[in-house]
């Protein structure tokens, strides 16, 4: 593990979900954070690079872990993949989302640390 863990996070187009978790733990001295997305209209696509970065993985809903999961079939091995079960009913920093995302991300941030 890097010496900060790092967690990646994503949803379907990493257009509010995602980007809203990496923009809240961005400066967060404890972790490194990255998003993208599964769809192929993402703003940020996900790739196998992103894969390889992370020690975590924190998807939004479990329809985003059966996507890498199952795009992710040739490799040895894949970080841990947990679902937030946050659904895609809120804009980017809505503050509702915000409160959700930390709600939802810290038990397992505090896991890994």
């Amino acid at each position: 593990m890097a010496s900060r863990p790092r967690i990646l996070f994503v949803c379907s187009r990493n257009q509010w979900r995602s980007p809203t978790a990496e923009a809240i733990y961005r400066k967060d001295p404890r972790i490194e954070v990255r998003s993208a997305g599964t769809s192929d209209k993402s703003a940020r696509r996900l790739t196998q690079r992103d894969l390889d970065w992370a020690d975590l993985v924190l998807v939004m809903e479990p329809k985003h872990a059966r996507r890498i999961r199952q795009g992710a079939k040739r490799m040895n091995s894949l970080p841990p993949i947990y679902s937030l079960d946050i659904p895609d009913d809120y804009r980017r920093m809505d503050p509702v989302l915000v409160q959700l995302l930390r709600d939802a991300s810290e038990p397992f941030i505090e896991e890994i640390l």
